[in-house]
């Protein structure tokens, strides 16, 4: 089955590009060129990923990011034509998975999508394949890799699979540190573009928010100045 992209840029040259080169890779494409127009859609159309100009002419990108992260958690690949890093680190803070500056080669942008779909399928949950269960805990978070699911005091909280990846890899390796050299690797595996610090720092941060957790007192995630973190 095609998995089904979003793409919301205002610049019609640019959507249409990116319409061709997805639907050659056969994906299902709905195209907008405004954030109104898409908001119907997110409500109403099944999505696997999501790819958000941030300089939209009626919502910006970082709101449309901030209302699909509302109810879903499918990827998000944010757009901008600033390679500013308070843009990048605003997307991820709001939930985006990645972004990509413009002007961009389209088969990077490609092979971004891939990667985000694999992580997403990788942490969806199969409906007809029984995988045997494997549940990390420590104190009172637990994340299950059979349903996909973390409960901080038995109640679900929600994750982007980038984050429920992160976490994954922390609890796999508790009271060890994980480097952020590791943590990458780990993370994003065969994905040729570089990463920076400040990617996993936001990831983490939100993280901290979603299980209540501070970098000052730590109770789950701690961070080793200069060498990564730990559980």
């Amino acid at each position: 089955m095609s998995e089904k992209i979003l793409v919301v840029d205002d610049e019609h040259d640019i959507a249409d590009l990116l319409e061709v080169y997805l639907q050659n890779e056969n994906y299902i494409i709905y195209k907008y060129y405004s954030a109104k127009e898409a908001l119907d859609c997110i409500e109403n159309k099944e999505i696997d990923l999501a790819i958000l100009d941030i300089m939209l002419p009626d919502i910006n990108g970082f709101s449309l990011c901030q209302k699909i992260r509302e109810k879903y958690t499918y990827p998000i690949i944010m757009l901008t034509a600033k390679d500013e890093e308070t843009d990048k680190i605003t997307g991820l803070t709001l939930g985006a998975d990645d972004y990509v500056t413009k002007p961009f080669r389209p088969l990077e942008l490609i092979a971004r999508v891939k990667a985000q779909l694999r992580r997403y399928n990788k942490y969806t949950p199969s409906p007809v394949k029984e995988v045997p269960a494997t549940i990390f805990t420590y104190k009172k978070l637990s994340l299950n890799t059979q349903t996909y699911e973390c409960a901080l005091e038995g109640k679900i909280i929600p994750l982007t699979p980038t984050e429920f990846s992160i976490l994954r890899i922390l609890l796999e390796n508790q009271g060890v540190v994980v480097s952020l050299e590791d943590l990458f690797h780990s993370v994003w595996k065969d994905e040729y573009y570089s990463k920076n610090s400040s990617t996993i720092t936001v990831h983490i941060r939100h993280l901290r928010e979603k299980l209540k957790d501070t970098a000052e007192k730590p109770k789950y995630i701690k961070t080793i100045w200069g060498v990564g973190y730990k559980i």
